[in-house]
């Protein structure tokens, strides 16, 4: 028989395994995880600096055409904290499609490009997986390869973003210029961005459309030299590309997709312009008809008169 553990030791290995219990879980936040003591210096130091921890998606529909194709590649070549991902279907669901993605991807916005009949290109730029979300007509679209302009900057570096005045007009230009702002912002000190600017994003609004210009900032100084203040008054703009045209057509409250908060009354569809030309072209024919079937009732109202000597010369 074997002896009877004493009171004494019970408590002893009670309180054993009540400290092998495992300890709380910290919180989760945007900069990591946090514990309790780094909590209490926070509350104590109100001043705490935001990290911008932006990451975007950039994906297209399938059946894209290869113009389009390489402006998508030009401007994942422009933004070191996108990432690109497979082509999805462009359906009714591609929303919850696209957010599921983002979520996977651990990204906060999404640039979807949508191709219709090979001819049409619409651009979704979208916050997810709250919203808002704008979705755009692309014209005009230059990819640098076509352009082969003279301007070069290096490959990841910060570009400065400036926007016309006409931006700060009306609510939805407003609204515009924030999603652009945190969409082409380049993150500090992010993993595969450089740390310094050379060159420039430019967005202007002309007739209600958005146009898009990327240029390099020239400077006349040579290697390692510091420029004067003097100097800077020298630096030239020089443009790299690529170039294209945003014709914004709704803004949604979700993320591809909710409630309309602005629609482009001036907007007008692709299909709509292509019927109004095939019908000119129809009008033109119909005007020869019209115009074959006239000569021929003239001809029979007013028939020639027969000549005495067109059998003349048969004899």
């Amino acid at each position: 028989m074997g002896k009877k553990r004493k009171h004494t030791e019970t408590e002893a290995a009670a309180n054993v395994k009540k400290d092998e219990t495992a300890p709380e879980r910290p919180k989760r936040t945007l900069l990591g995880f946090k514990n309790n003591d780094e909590d209490k210096k926070e509350n104590d130091n109100p001043h705490v600096v935001f990290r911008n921890k932006e990451k975007v998606l950039v994906t297209c529909s399938r059946r894209i055409s290869f113009r389009y194709r390489h402006l998508m590649l030009n401007l994942v070549d422009l933004l070191p904290h996108c990432k690109k991902d497979n082509k999805i279907e462009s359906k009714e669901s591609k929303g919850t499609a696209l957010n599921e993605l983002v979520e996977l991807k651990s990204c906060s916005s999404c640039l979807f490009f949508e191709c219709r009949k090979g001819k049409d290109l619409y651009l979704w730029m979208a916050k997810c997986p709250n919203g808002p979300s704008v979705k755009f007509l692309v014209n005009a679209v230059h990819t640098m390869e076509e352009l082969k302009l003279t301007g070069n900057h290096l490959k990841g570096s910060r570009p400065i973003l400036t926007f016309s005045s006409n931006f700060d007009k009306s609510p939805h230009w407003q609204l515009l210029k924030e999603l652009i702002s945190q969409i082409f912002g380049i993150p500090k000190d992010h993993r595969k961005s450089k740390p310094y600017h050379d060159h420039v994003f430019v967005f202007s609004i002309a007739d209600d459309h958005i146009w898009f210009r990327n240029y390099q900032i020239s400077s006349p100084h040579t290697g390692a030299q510091k420029l004067d203040r003097g100097d800077l008054e020298k630096m030239t703009l020089i443009e790299v590309g690529p170039r294209f045209c945003l014709n914004p057509i709704k803004i949604f409250g979700g993320s591809f997709g909710g409630p309309t908060l602005y629609e482009n009354p001036f907007y007008v569809s692709p299909n709509q312009i292509r019927s109004l030309e095939k019908r000119k072209k129809a009008g033109k024919y119909a005007k020869k008809v019209k115009a074959k079937t006239r000569r021929k009732m003239h001809e029979l109202e007013n028939p020639l008169e027969v000549d005495e000597f067109a059998d003349m010369w048969k004899e």
